[in-house]
Formats: C-alpha cells, structure tokens, sequence
C-alpha cells in the first residue's frame, strides 16, 4: 500500500515538472518571436526617421524588451532548471524534514 502511494506521489511530481519545464520553452518561443517582432518594427521605425541601418540596430529601444524580459526569463530558468541544482528542491526539503523527525524521535527515546 505504501509503495502504491509512493509511486503515485513520485507520478505526480514528475508530471509537475513536465508541465513546469513545458511552461518555460512556450514562453522562451513567445519571448523570441515577439522580441524578433518588436525589434522589427522599431528597427522599421527609426529607419523610415532617418536612422541608417547601422543606427537603427544599435539603438538601445531595440534591445531594451530583450534586456528586461530577458531578466524575468532568466528568473523562470532558475525556477524551473536552477535553484533545483542548487540542493533546495521538494525532495531535499522532504529528506530534512524526515532526518530532523529522526533526530527528535532519537532524542526522546534517550530519556
């Protein structure tokens, strides 16, 4: 029965974490494709202003929704790639759970 349980426990959180790496590659292909959009239209813009085309690319407007989105892409990486190598994942906040239980259990039973 236990097995079962445990089983199903790991099922679940292994399709949590499909899920949740799925959730990053669809929003690393929208923050490509509407950044490549973006960066279009304001390269198309500066151009139609008078900018060379060396002036336009080099503009900081077109690298800015780059810049910033890029740092809330980078906080979803460390969440769904990162912080898990780090040692505090679901599994490591079980096992020090269950070794400070162990500890308390060891030290009641002392007296």
């Amino acid at each position: 029965m236990e097995r079962d349980f445990t089983q199903e426990q790991n099922y679940i959180r292994a399709k949590k974490r499909v899920k949740d790496i799925k959730a990053f590659y669809i929003h690393l292909v929208v923050y490509i494709i509407v950044n490549l959009f973006i960066s279009g239209v304001i390269i198309f813009g500066l151009m139609t202003s008078g900018y060379s085309f060396i002036e336009a690319i080099t503009n900081f407007g077109v690298y800015s929704t780059w810049l910033f989105w890029g740092i809330g892409m980078f906080f979803h990486w460390m969440g769904v790639f990162g912080f898990k190598s780090l040692g505090f994942s679901k599994d490591w906040e079980e096992k020090k759970i269950k070794e400070l239980m162990d500890k308390d259990d060891k030290r009641r039973n002392k007296f």
